[in-house]
């Protein structure tokens, strides 16, 4: 019986992958199997993960033919995953010797459907806590809880998969895969229907996962058009939103996330290509009228000067043809 699955999606991390891996061997178990992904990479790190079937134990290798992303590369470990439990790693990070087997007690004492933990983020030589946006600790709670205040930075403001273990129920349920083919923001549809779908979940004070933040590799730093995905992303999130049950109450949020990352991406459009750049506007004025209107306004009218002002005369721009607004069911 395979007690864990962890799906490590890798792509071009030839330097990252040794210490990836060898925190992989510090967390081995017999009951644990590790499903390392080769995003079809084009540099040294198909070579590493070969070496790694023979040397860690439990090491499972699955290779793509051409690269589909990191939601595709998730997707390919969880089909093949056996485990009880599932966690993921990405392939340019690293874990604390013995993190899984804690993660892992800790989690089955509480009996819920997922947990959330804290992380360390590594840039550099410089290294942070960074705390799972929710107070209380070690407790089982409805997850729907945890979506509110719309306001405030919650549970789905933390959207990094790695960032804490699943129940099989989940896959099983079909709450665990990604939206195939998503380049950037793929965890955040997938964190609201976990929020949103799920029936428990706990967070928990346990550090022993270090992301690294600064990545020349990462997509985060590149600004090119895959970057843009993040718009099909935030769409997915208003139209699953629009269509639940609480759709009234859990909107205001989703659309005053939706639109802090519009800025976000707005504020920094110098690092895009000056056609990427075009076109992110262009696709941020259309995601604008696609939102439920009212609840954008209301949204707009309760942000500072700087931030609603950007975002209306976005909205002002013209919209390319068929597009259409997501409104609440």
């Amino acid at each position: 019986m395979v007690k864990l699955s962890v799906i490590v999606p890798f792509y071009n991390v030839q330097t990252y992958a040794p210490d990836t891996l060898r925190s992989l061997r510090a967390n081995a178990r017999e009951d644990f199997e590790f499903i390392l992904v080769d995003d079809c990479s084009t540099d040294g790190t198909a070579d590493i993960l070969r070496r790694a079937e023979d040397e860690i134990p439990g090491v499972v290798v699955r290779r793509h033919k051409q690269n589909g992303g990191l939601a595709t590369a998730r997707n390919t470990g969880l089909d093949a995953a056996r485990g009880e439990y599932l966690a993921f790693l990405d392939g340019d990070d690293w874990l604390a010797p013995g993190y899984y087997a804690e993660l892992l007690a800790r989690t089955e004492e509480l009996g819920c459907d997922f947990v959330r933990t804290d992380h360390v983020q590594v840039e550099g030589r410089t290294r942070s806590v960074h705390r799972v946006p929710h107070g209380r600790r070690g407790e089982v709670l409805d997850p729907r809880d945890a979506i509110l205040p719309a306001g405030r930075s919650t549970s789905v403001d933390y959207p990094y998969a790695w960032a804490g273990l699943y129940h099989r129920r989940l896959l099983d349920r079909g709450l665990l895969h990604f939206t195939d083919g998503l380049r950037t923001a793929e965890d955040r549809p997938w964190i609201w229907r976990l929020h949103r779908e799920a029936d428990s979940f706990a967070v928990l004070g346990l550090l022993g996962i270090f992301y690294r933040r600064g990545v020349a590799s990462s997509l985060t730093q590149i600004g090119d058009v895959r970057q843009l995905d993040f718009i099909r992303s935030f769409d997915q999130v208003i139209r699953e939103t629009a269509e639940d049950r609480d759709a009234q109450v859990l909107l205001p949020k989703a659309v005053r996330t939706y639109c802090a990352i519009i800025f976000h991406h707005m504020s920094s459009i110098e690092r895009f290509e000056p056609a990427v750049a075009r076109t992110l506007k262009s696709m941020s004025g259309a995601a604008l009228k696609r939102m439920p209107q009212q609840v954008l306004d209301d949204a707009l009218d309760s942000m500072d000067a700087q931030r609603a002002t950007l975002l209306r005369r976005l909205r002002r721009r013209p919209a390319p043809t068929g597009t259409k607004e997501v409104t609440a069911a």
